[in-house]
């Protein structure tokens, strides 16, 4: 999550402090939180206590440093059971020393503040590097021209993956934005094809239907 967007607009119409926290369902349902004291705008906050947390290598389960991404990875008394009468699905997401794999990329800095970049089942493999969808599309809804944007994977023989965005804009060429975030990003995050569309379909809760725009792009 940006700083700004959505936070910032419902703070300053409301006159309040809005603090971000992070939990599943599987977590009964909080395990972080911005202390309202010492509120980091961008980030999930802190854990909560007799809460723990280690941000793992997505190739090699390795722990990673600070600033370093990989999935997050949680443990302690809210965390649940188990899926009931299925032990299957149970160990594919708690291991065998309590850790519950989220399934989210995130990143932790110095401070100990938790920082959500992306669902580890959509990454982009670019030619070997992983590229979050949700990163470029932070990056995209700072244009003042673009309105909305999404990015997804389309299959490439030679890369693997390609970033395809598609972007709501007004008075915009697709080399604009191209440039626009290539002069932002590392090479292999640029965006190879951009698609103008007229809005970007999401749920009730506003996420992006990425399904809908994989469908689509195919």
């Amino acid at each position: 999550p940006s700083p700004g967007g959505p936070r910032e607009a419902v703070a300053g119409r409301m006159g309040c402090v809005v603090m971000q926290g992070y939990g599943l369902t599987a977590t009964s349902p909080v395990t972080h939180i911005n202390p309202i004291e010492r509120n980091k705008p961008g980030t999930v906050g802190v854990l909560l206590p007799n809460t723990e947390a280690l941000i793992v290598d997505i190739a090699s389960g390795e722990p990673v440093g600070p600033g370093e991404r990989g999935e997050l990875c949680m443990r302690g008394p809210q965390i649940m059971k188990g899926y009931l009468n299925d032990p299957g699905a149970t160990s594919n997401m708690i291991d065998d020393d309590g850790w519950l794999h989220s399934g989210d990329i995130a990143t932790v800095d110095d401070e100990g503040y938790f920082t959500i970049v992306d669902r580890l089942k959509e990454l982009i493999k670019y030619k070997g590097f992983q590229v979050a969808p949700a990163e470029l599309e932070a990056l995209l809804l700072e244009h003042p021209q673009i309105s909305d944007a999404a990015v997804i994977g389309r299959p490439d023989e030679e890369a693997g993956e390609i970033p395809v965005a598609y972007v709501v804009a007004k008075d915009l060429e697709v080399d604009a934005v191209m440039q626009f975030v290539a002069e932002r990003v590392s090479h292999y995050k640029q965006v190879r094809v951009v698609n103008f569309v007229d809005e970007i379909p999401k749920s009730a809760s506003g996420k992006i239907l990425r399904r809908e725009l994989v469908a689509a792009d195919h």
